[in-house]
C-alpha cells in the first residue's frame, strides 16, 4: 500500500498568530482575519483587533484588559503521513 500525506489546511480567511501578553503569558492562536491584513500595515490591523477581543474579553470577565507586547504569526503545521 502507498503512504497518503495529509492535505495542506484549505485557506478559509484567517491568520493564526501567536501573542505574548505584558503580564507574560502567552495565548496562542489568535485568529486574525484575512482581509485586514492585505494592505502595508503588516500585522497592525490584527494586533488592533486581537487587543479590542481581549478588552471585551475582560469586561466580562471582571478583570482589567491585558496589553499585547508581542504579536508573530503561527507557523504551518507540518503535512504528516497517514494511514491507508
Amino acid at each position: 500500500m502507498s503512504k497518503r500525506f495529509r492535505l495542506e489546511p484549505q485557506e478559509r480567511g484567517s491568520v493564526l498568530f501567536d501573542i505574548v501578553l505584558d503580564d507574560g503569558s502567552r495565548a496562542a492562536n489568535r485568529r486574525g482575519p484575512m482581509e485586514i491584513l492585505s494592505g502595508l500595515d503588516s500585522d497592525e490591523p490584527a494586533r488592533q483587533r486581537i487587543e479590542q477581543n481581549e478588552a471585551e474579553i475582560a469586561q466580562k470577565a471582571g478583570r482589567p484588559p491585558r496589553a499585547v507586547r508581542s504579536l508573530t504569526r503561527s507557523p504551518l503545521p507540518e503535512p504528516t503521513l497517514i494511514a491507508s
